[in-house]
């Protein structure tokens, strides 16, 4: 079982910036694949960005260029930086956690507003 305890959620101006942080209960993020999924009332779940443990990235178009994902392996955690933030990433922002073959983690989510 893994737990994954997000931080950082909050109301911001739009063009304002906020900073997500999430840690795993693991001993070691190994190989898994670990990043942000967000999800607004009636839609489905949406990726944000991703990191795996080579370092490679994968981020929504909606996002590239203002938000960055930094994966810290020594201290098991995950932080999303969101700058110039819009009205629609409004959202509950997931933590997930992935190490194949096994089935996804989540994060019990942080609300992320951003007023116009």
């Amino acid at each position: 079982q893994v737990r994954l305890v997000e931080s950082g959620g909050g109301l911001v101006q739009a063009g304002g910036s906020l900073r997500l942080s999430c840690a795993a209960s693991t001993s070691t993020l190994g190989n898994a694949i670990i990043g942000w999924y967000r999800q607004v009332p009636e839609k489905q779940r949406e990726l944000v960005a991703t990191a795996t443990s080579g370092g490679s990235t994968n981020y929504a178009d909606s996002v590239k260029g203002r938000f960055t994902i930094s994966r810290d392996n020594a201290k098991n955690t995950v932080t999303l930086q969101m700058n110039s933030l819009k009205p629609e990433d409004t959202a509950i922002y997931y933590c997930y956690y992935r190490s194949w073959p096994g089935a996804p983690w989540w994060g019990q989510g942080t609300q992320v507003t951003v007023s116009s």
